[in-house]
């Protein structure tokens, strides 16, 4: 048996990269999960290689009346939701005089509306099924500023100050909160160099973390988790 049998998990984003690899895990310990990508058609594909558990949706979950139909779905096929994990994100790098209006709302309402707008409605199912567990994809892009990321810095300093605010919400529903913030990770969002160079984290390491806190003993909370590569380059 799975630690997560009977449990349902929504993770946004779970087509590719980390959002893959954490379907994966969440497969694997019994929970039936939802993922979604933007496209019909590479939802399913993507749900149709992960296994039998997993269904797959089309959402943007920059659209609100998107994000309500998934929640419904979920509710309708799966029962409701358990876990949520918000992992969809993008990313767009430019000086900001050089970035555009719609670069940069393309980057807020991803990496913090959409966010806002599934917690606004996994919470009500959550609470009716008597508690649950919401994790917050960041980075360590929310502590760390750097030049020419001022929207995806901005995106997830806003998403760690939500959910540091969302945790003394709805602790007492018995759903907890973390946000996890990883370092490089070998994935297509960045530029493919770390994972030829094999020093970053994998998606395997994020999900088994994600693993890790939704599995948590109840009465433990892990609020906010900082991953980083053990080993990379050397500086000087």
């Amino acid at each position: 048996m799975g630690r997560l049998d009977g449990k349902t998990a929504v993770v946004t984003g779970g087509n590719r990269g980390i959002g893959h690899g954490i379907a994966l895990a969440l497969a694997a310990e019994g929970a039936r999960v939802a993922i979604t990508a933007r496209k019909a058609e590479d939802a399913r594909t993507a749900a149709a290689a992960l296994g039998g558990s997993v269904s797959g949706y089309a959402c943007d979950v920059r659209n609100e009346a998107e994000v309500v139909a998934l929640f419904r779905s979920v509710a309708s096929d799966l029962g409701g939701t358990d876990i949520l994990v918000n992992n969809a994100g993008i990313g767009i790098f430019a000086p900001v005089a050089e970035l555009s209006p719609d670069d940069w709302r393309a980057v807020i309402e991803t990496n913090l509306n959409g966010v806002f707008y599934c917690c606004h409605e996994a919470i009500p199912q959550m609470r009716a099924r008597g508690g649950g567990y919401i994790v917050n994809l960041s980075s360590l892009a929310g502590v760390n500023a750097f030049p020419k990321a001022a929207a995806y810095n901005a995106s997830k300093f806003g998403l760690n100050g939500f959910s540091e605010a969302l945790m003394q919400e709805v602790r007492w529903d018995g759903i907890r909160v973390s946000y996890l913030m990883p370092g490089s990770v070998a994935t297509e969002f960045g530029s493919g160099t770390t994972a030829k160079q094999g020093w970053a984290l994998t998606p395997e390491d994020v999900a088994l973390q994600v693993v890790t806190l939704v599995t948590s003993p109840p009465h433990a909370l892990y609020s906010r988790v900082e991953m980083r590569p053990s080993q990379p380059p050397r500086k000087g």
